[in-house]
């Protein structure tokens, strides 16, 4: 009990040496990222109830006493396992984001594309006609408020 007490100690002494802004930096992340993390705890520590763990929202600290307890790992333990625990998911997170960055390069092509050759269909018609473009709009913006109106009148 006292080696469990010293070790609580040193992982709150560890805790506690960082600066107060990045301390609640970090407890911020971690309650902000708990609904995506939950599972992956879950999985770590099986033996835990989904409502045990849910019950230290927003406190890393009450998590890491909650872990600690329950599976009998010292805190220091139960901070490395959580900490790798996270970085695997924000490597996850990164290897979404890096798989992405082509469907977005290819969506942004196919955007200029689409108004290079687009607008010209688009403008030189308004433009040899600008009196029939805006009775076309005209016309299609009172068919759209009635549509939308509902077709009654107050």
């Amino acid at each position: 009990m006292e080696s469990e007490n010293s070790e609580s100690c040193e992982a709150q002494a560890s805790v506690e040496t960082k600066l107060p802004e990045q301390q609640n930096l970090s407890n911020q992340w971690f309650s902000d990222q708990f609904d995506e993390l939950l599972p992956k705890i879950q999985e770590e520590w099986p033996d835990l109830a989904k409502q045990t763990l849910e019950a230290t929202r927003g406190s890393f600290d009450e998590l890491v006493k909650v872990i600690s307890l329950h599976s009998g790992i010292t805190s220091t333990g139960v901070i490395d396992q959580l900490e790798n625990l996270f970085n695997t998911a924000s490597d996850h997170t990164k290897n979404i984001a890096e798989s992405l960055e082509p469907i977005e390069k290819q969506l942004e092509d196919l955007l200029d594309e689409l108004n290079d050759s687009l607008r010209p269909r688009i403008e030189t018609p308004v433009r040899k006609r600008p009196l029939l473009a805006i009775g076309i709009a005209a016309g299609i913006g009172v068919v759209l408020g009635i549509l939308l109106s509902g077709g009654k009148r107050g």
